[in-house]
């Protein structure tokens, strides 16, 4: 049985990261997909980019290939170790579409992979049993599970003030047979205050199980905050749009601003204008540089509802002639 270098096939180095192999089998695949390549082994070249990402993209079975290093010389045949199939629990099993990896690229057949390939994985069918297979024992070897992600929401008001939640999430776990599950779990999270959108908290230990006895990878909580009726945010900003009185701007005025933290007094200039922005320094979401809340000012006009108010609204005009447009010419 011929060895198959599955990292020269991809062109990346034995201690290539997940992007790397990722980014070099995207490119191999495009340049070789029998649709559009013109080169004459094509087909063959592709079936074996398709085999080697279907090994190197999984990280059970890139370990385990790799376990057997010292044992393959290229170019020459090469038996797997007395066993290997019974400790590392290859073998066949269902038929999948395509492995966590793939990135929509789909599986392969068991008529697609190699003689190398079927040898050592049991025909490709299922590849390593299913991921979380337990390879511990004597001779095995112990690996990290991987990290997982969720995201939460939480209001506006949470993300300021911090504090503790539960949460329900679905995450991976091992049944009694070593297989791995997904099982509602309850975890307490300590939100931290100022926490801004788009932030994660990382939970030490609550992601995929590691194999062998090796330790759960972490789980990563992306953060996202809710709408808010009154407030918008902007990082560490907050955004409130203000009305207030013609004459609280045309007067000047203080007047009480709601912010997450409690109302405050602001002072309205004289002369304000609607879109006028206004500074409370400190007043966003907390932290060792806390952001500002800043204010939009918006004038409402009252709508006159009798005809004393109108004649007030006439002698108002009268007394101050004042056209808004005089910058456009009319």
């Amino acid at each position: 049985m011929e060895y198959k270098d599955y990292y020269k096939i991809l062109g990346v180095s034995r201690d290539a990261g997940d992007d790397e192999i990722k980014r070099a089998y995207r490119k191999l695949a495009h340049k070789y997909h029998p649709d559009v390549s013109e080169e004459p082994d094509a087909e063959e070249r592709f079936k074996e980019v398709k085999e080697a990402y279907e090994v190197l993209s999984d990280p059970e079975k890139r370990a385990a290939y790799d376990q057997l290093g010292s044992g393959w010389q290229q170019g020459e045949s090469f038996e797997p170790p007395p066993g290997w199939e019974s400790v590392f629990g290859f073998g066949g099993g269902e038929a999948r579409s395509g492995s966590a990896g793939m990135g929509g690229m789909g599986g392969m057949g068991a008529e697609e992979f190699s003689e190398f390939f079927e040898n050592l994985f049991g025909g490709g069918l299922g590849g390593l049993g299913g991921r979380g297979a337990a390879w511990g024992g004597p001779g095995g070897f112990t690996a990290q599970g991987e990290d997982s992600h969720a995201r939460i929401e939480i209001p506006l008001e949470e993300a300021y003030r911090g504090g503790q939640r539960r949460i329900q999430l679905r995450v991976p776990e091992r049944d009694e047979r070593g297989q791995v599950v997904n099982r509602t779990r309850s975890l307490d999270v300590n939100i931290p205050a100022g926490i801004r959108d788009g932030q994660q908290i990382r939970l030490g230990g609550q992601g995929r199980p590691g194999m062998g006895g090796g330790p759960a990878g972490d789980l990563y909580l992306e953060v996202h905050i809710q709408p808010h009726r009154h407030f918008q945010v902007d990082g560490k900003d907050i955004y409130l749009h203000l009305p207030i009185a013609p004459w609280e701007a045309g007067l000047g005025d203080r007047v009480p601003v709601p912010t997450l933290g409690g109302t405050v007094q602001l002072n309205i200039p004289r002369g304000a204008q609607s879109g006028q922005k206004l500074r409370l320094k400190g007043r966003g979401l907390p932290g060792s540089h806390p952001g500002d809340q800043y204010v939009i000012l918006q004038i409402k006009v009252p709508r006159p509802e009798n005809e004393d108010q109108e004649a007030r609204y006439r002698q108002l005009a009268e007394a101050m002639p004042f056209n808004p447009r005089a910058h456009l010419g009319v």
